[in-house]
């Protein structure tokens, strides 16, 4: 397996691949419905919570539509310090919520202050932040955002964006009062693209039987009703559910804590590295992601080219997202990467660096 360093889809283990072929179940069978149940009540040990967890179909975007069709009716307070955050907002305004958004230079952080001060100025029945930024590689603080809204608005719903960090850093989703997280397959899960997984609060719950036009595919009262029966409204994708069945029981035997620890070690030896090359790190220190590190291009290389010189040597890493191409670079140190990898990755980036005089 070539080894990609990008922030999804990651490589996934071969035995991961092979947990797909197995034969195709009929959905509504007692036997796909085992699996279904097992793969949801492990899923739950992934967000820490003692709610549910849906499964579906769709890449992560599809549940940022489900958590502001679901869960607000009118209004929503969108942070956006990053593409994703940006997307959740446009989501939301598409599906004709009123949207206010609470912006963030793209680097820094979505404070907690800023988070309070907004919420002070009017009432939003949720709040929506991506904990883990992908296009510019930092992490939001979460637990006390969270801790700012239950003080000053206690009643608006907390939904977070985990796509690019569940099982690749921590977020206690009960322990921190979330009431809506969400992810996707193809991040730190080392999944095939696919799937998204949302975990839902019984508070959020309750809202939802309130809000009118919940839509159907992404109707949480809908999901719930065929998750007590260990199912889904439409056809789930079996394959994909088998694969996450397998992974979950990897994860769970590498142990959360060590796989958290694992991604960190990784991050920092990234970092550390673009530091003693004389590149500057995107996001703000103290808010660095632990699963994907953005470096501004201090030295004006070609990011194209070292993707050239990567790829002969069977791996890769990512341009800068949207405006921050060629500006920046993404080095993602996710999934089921060792620091073997990491190391292996930054000696061949060394070697293009001698090549360009830069070292």
């Amino acid at each position: 397996m070539s080894p990609m360093f990008v922030p999804g889809p990651v490589d996934v283990a071969e035995d991961v691949l092979q947990a797909q072929a197995r034969p195709i179940l009929p959905h509504r069978s007692p036997e796909f419905e085992t699996i279904f149940h097992r793969a949801e009540q492990k899923a739950r040990k992934l967000f820490y919570t003692q709610y549910r967890v849906f499964i579906t179909a769709s890449s992560g975007t599809g549940l940022q539509e489900a958590a502001v069709r679901n869960l607000a009716k009118e209004k929503v307070l969108a942070c956006v310090n990053g593409a994703f955050g940006k997307r959740w907002a446009e989501v939301a305004e598409t599906n004709g919520k009123k949207v206010t958004r609470l912006e963030a230079e793209w680097g820094q952080p979505i404070t907690p202050e800023a988070v309070a001060e907004a919420l002070k100025q009017d009432h939003y029945e949720i709040i929506t932040v991506v904990h883990n930024e992908t296009s510019v590689g930092l992490e939001n603080p979460i637990k006390d955002i969270a801790a700012v809204v239950h003080e000053v608005s206690p009643d608006t719903l907390i939904c977070v964006d985990a796509v690019s960090s569940l099982g690749g850093a921590k977020l206690e989703m009960d322990a921190w009062g979330l009431d809506m997280v969400l992810t996707s397959s193809q991040k730190c899960l080392a999944l095939p693209p696919g799937l998204a997984l949302g975990a839902v609060s019984d508070r959020a719950m309750e809202r939802a039987k309130d809000v009118p036009n919940r839509g159907w595919y992404f109707d949480f009262i809908r999901l719930e009703k065929h998750r007590l029966k260990d199912s889904t409204p439409a056809t789930p994708a079996v394959s994909l559910v088998y694969a996450l069945d397998y992974q979950l029981d990897r994860i769970l035997k590498e142990g959360l804590e060590n796989r958290f620890a694992r991604h960190e070690a990784m991050a920092k030896r990234v970092r550390s590295w673009a530091l003693d090359r004389g590149f500057k790190l995107l996001a703000a220190e103290g808010y660095r992601s632990k699963t994907v590190t953005s470096i501004v291009n201090e030295h004006g290389l070609d990011v194209n080219e070292i993707n050239e010189f990567l790829l002969k040597r069977d791996m890769r890493i990512a341009n800068g997202y949207g405006a921050l191409k060629g500006k920046t670079f993404r080095i993602a140190h996710m999934g089921e990467l060792q620091m073997s990898d990491i190391d292996t990755l930054l000696a061949a980036l060394d070697e293009f660096l001698q090549q360009k005089g830069v070292l």
